[in-house]
């Protein structure tokens, strides 16, 4: 028979118990909502705003017709345009831009027979960002070519109409006889170069994928580590020897960054046998990357930590922030594909960081002069985190 009262009593008592750990009931709230506000606004969204940069070697009317056309568009967002090929590619190597757009020197030359070479160097290592990119500019400038030929139809028409003007009483052959129209239609060449070669979906997944894990297991492994320590009471019996808080801490941090390198180690080898992973760059500064990763979210463990007295108030207060920096942080997508409000937040996360790092090393071969910043954001977020950690840990929880 069950006891109604009994039964009250304990959703009561739990109830209660969820009201005086305020950080938990805070979480218990605050995830849903941060979930359903990603996979609805985040995921859900298309491409756009990719920055991209237009080289120009020509000045006229239908240079500017394509500037227009492409900035009438809210899918790229043109960074600059300048006239130097050379510049306009090497900002598609540092990152500064998704694609060069390169319009030829002949491009306002409708008079000419040849065909104009558009060029447009992509940053291959963005794959979704590419694979996006490649078929709309294509689109875009078939247009482009086809409104050009139009122009030249017109141009030649008019050509053809005041020669027969001049010769009047003379017969003539029509001035567009023989013209190719196909030819005349088709007045733009689109040349793709991927500057990273061929990269699949998997190459660029696995960077971030070996970050976000080591992301995991580092903040909830430091969950049992500290808090749940605590709540057993082998914290506070530790304490009871003459140890200092710096000493525990300090055998976390060393005892957890030993086994994230040793996972960082096996997941990269695991990823080259299973899936074939190429790493251009060097492979000690992968390894690096990823017990900086590691100590950075160590670093994170043990400042939420410090302050909570359960294992359970660990576990909800740090998933509102794993869970959302999973998403925003380019992981799986492009930032590009977030809203600007996400994409705003994605850089005040950490994660975008050592995805970023990672993924330059091991797809563009990046040295450690091309990664310094992410270097020194990831740096600066441990810490941070170690001296929140630190400064606030309380031993007497």
């Amino acid at each position: 028979m069950v006891e109604t009262k009994k039964i009250m009593w304990m959703l009561k008592k739990d109830l209660i118990v969820l009201w005086r750990h305020k950080p938990r009931l805070f979480s218990i709230i605050l995830f849903p909502i941060l979930m359903i506000a990603l996979f609805g606004y985040g995921m859900g969204g298309s491409i756009e705003n990719i920055p991209v940069v237009i080289v120009k070697q020509s000045d006229g009317p239908v240079t500017d017709a394509t500037l227009n056309a492409i900035k009438g568009t809210s899918f790229y967002n043109v960074k600059d345009i300048i006239n130097d090929p050379q510049r306009g590619k090497e900002m598609v190597e540092s990152g500064q831009v998704k694609a060069a757009i390169l319009l030829p020197p002949d491009y306002e030359n409708l008079n000419s027979s040849n065909a104009k070479s558009v060029v447009v160097y992509v940053d291959s290592s963005d794959q979704m960002a590419t694979q996006a990119l490649i078929p709309a500019t294509q689109g875009l400038f078939s247009e482009i070519s086809a409104q050009i030929g139009i122009q030249k139809l017109e141009a030649m028409n008019n050509q053809s109409t005041a020669v027969q003007v001049q010769s009047q009483g003379v017969q003539t052959t029509s001035a567009l006889a023989g013209v190719n129209y196909q030819n005349i239609m088709n007045s733009i060449n689109f040349q793709i170069n991927k500057i990273y070669g061929d990269i699949k979906y998997i190459d660029f997944l696995v960077p971030a994928v070996l970050a976000m894990t080591i992301m995991m297991g580092a903040m909830f492994s430091m969950g049992e580590a500290l808090a749940g320590e605590r709540e057993r009471g082998e914290l506070a019996r530790l304490f009871m020897t003459p140890t200092s808080v710096a000493t525990v801490v300090g055998g976390k941090i060393i005892s957890k960054l030993t086994i994230e390198t040793a996972r960082a180690i096996v997941l990269i080898f695991a990823a080259i046998v299973l899936f074939g992973i190429t790493i251009n760059g060097s492979m000690l500064l992968t390894i690096l990357l990823l017990v900086l990763t590691a100590l950075c979210f160590v670093g994170f463990g043990i400042m939420v930590s410090a302050r909570v007295s359960t294992q359970e108030d660990y576990t909800q207060m740090v998933m509102p922030f794993t869970m959302p920096m999973m998403f925003v942080s380019g992981v799986f997508y492009p930032l590009e594909t977030m809203p600007w409000i996400f994409q705003k937040i994605a850089y005040v996360v950490p994660l975008t960081y050592a995805n970023d790092a990672l993924r330059g090393v091991m797809l563009k071969g990046a040295t450690l002069g091309d990664i310094w910043i992410d270097i020194a954001v990831l740096a600066g977020f441990t810490l941070l985190f170690f001296a929140m950690g630190v400064t606030r840990f309380n031993r007497d929880i």
